[in-house]
């Protein structure tokens, strides 16, 4: 699978400069990471989710969670396994081609081994598996319970914890859970792929809702445990994991009290109906969340609504320009540091503070492509929305 990989190849030859590269459920996990990019949500209990899977698959999708979890309500959890086994079943049984990673968000322990006895070969189509709640004392179990998955399965799985307790956010005891966290997804690193961050949960605690108009970072309590989050477990110094950006819940028409946030210089003639499209979903909201996540140290975003797909993707994409800093920043020569004018000559790049960016820009290029120059994020997303 690829980024962009639905878009036939004369439009990537027209959009990229270094176009994204393949990825496989077996590729490396720093690999994999990185190219999470939008995972799509789905409560279990869709009836045509083996067709769901198939469809978001063409339009882009490339990591998917089929949710056990608080997407159904308490009475439906065994309807919804039992459907899952089952659509998962037909998938393996039809040769469906390529599929998005596929993750299953549980609630307990338990349902991992029972879920890969119950699907037995139907499992090796999963990826792995989210995990709620995510504290040391909860997560243990948790990860524990993936060497009998593994064993049963004779495949690796993949744990993608979500960071979204009320001792994370309370702040008498979140340094401590910080710290738990920490020694508990270290113990565990070959087995964690990315920390999810629920920030629904968070807002929860407090009675809150943000509004179409407000980002995450707008909303003080939770901008203060993202900030900690990624200060403890997001660090670029190899002790760090991929943190991955919240949900953005809106994807309708709401009254509005602000106005736009999308500049009309970017989408000049027909790209003006993409403008008026984003602002008329609420998507403008969401395109400056994006930035702010990735501003934040976060890559990859949890999405509700297959529309959220496309400007996830289009905003990872690495400009030309980023592109030639990194790369200026990296070059051998440069080892000893030093500062040094950009190719673009519009800003300082400083060998050795810019290096950690540099190194994580190229990761992103590999996976998400490099944009030709002048290609910029309207190009992408017109293109990839059809």
């Amino acid at each position: 699978m690829r980024h962009f990989g639905h878009l036939p190849p004369d439009v990537r030859h027209e959009l990229f400069h270094r176009e994204p590269a393949e990825f496989f459920p077996d590729s490396p996990a720093c690999l994999l990471s990185a190219a999470l990019g939008a995972t799509l949500y789905s409560p279990a209990t869709r009836p045509r989710l083996a067709d769901d899977v198939r469809k978001q698959t063409r339009r882009g999708v490339v990591s998917m969670v089929l949710c056990l979890e608080d997407s159904i309500d308490d009475a439906e959890v065994p309807g919804a396994e039992e459907n899952l086994v089952g659509q998962l079943t037909e998938l393996a049984g039809s040769g469906a081609g390529e599929l998005p990673l596929l993750f299953v968000r549980v609630r307990e322990p338990a349902q991992i081994t029972d879920l890969v006895r119950r699907l037995g070969p139907a499992a090796g189509l999963l990826s792995g598996f989210v995990l709620p709640k995510f504290t040391e004392e909860r997560g243990i179990p948790f990860l524990e319970a993936f060497d009998a998955a593994e064993a049963d399965c004779g495949r690796r799985f993949f744990a993608m914890p979500v960071l979204e307790s009320p001792e994370l956010l309370h702040l008498e005891t979140r340094l401590e859970a910080l710290a738990g966290i920490a020694r508990t997804v270290d113990k565990y690193r070959e087995r964690v792929l990315a920390l999810r961050l629920g920030v629904t949960d968070f807002c929860a605690a407090y009675g809150l809702r943000r509004s179409p108009e407000m980002t995450a970072y707008d909303v003080q309590i939770v901008a203060s445990v993202i900030a900690d989050v990624v200060n403890v477990l997001g660090r670029a110094d190899g002790t760090g994991f991929t943190v991955t950006g919240p949900v953005w819940e809106y994807f309708r028409l709401q009254e509005r009290m602000f106005k736009p946030q999308l500049r009309r210089s970017p989408f000049t003639g027909r790209a003006e109906e993409l403008r008026t499209a984003l602002i008329a979903h609420d998507m403008d909201g969401l395109l400056r969340e994006i930035e702010l996540d990735r501003a934040n140290g976060l890559l990859g975003k949890t999405c509700i609504h297959p529309s959220h797909v496309a400007p996830v993707h289009a905003l990872s994409v690495v400009s030309h320009e980023e592109f030639s800093d990194a790369t200026d920043i990296l070059r051998p020569e440069r080892g000893g540091g030093g500062v040094l004018r950009s190719a673009y000559t519009n800003k300082m790049n400083e060998v050795k503070p810019h290096r950690a960016w540099a190194e994580r820009t190229l990761l992103r290029a590999e996976v998400f492509g490099v944009a030709r120059e002048g290609v910029g994020f309207v190009e992408l997303l017109a293109a990839a929305t059809g």
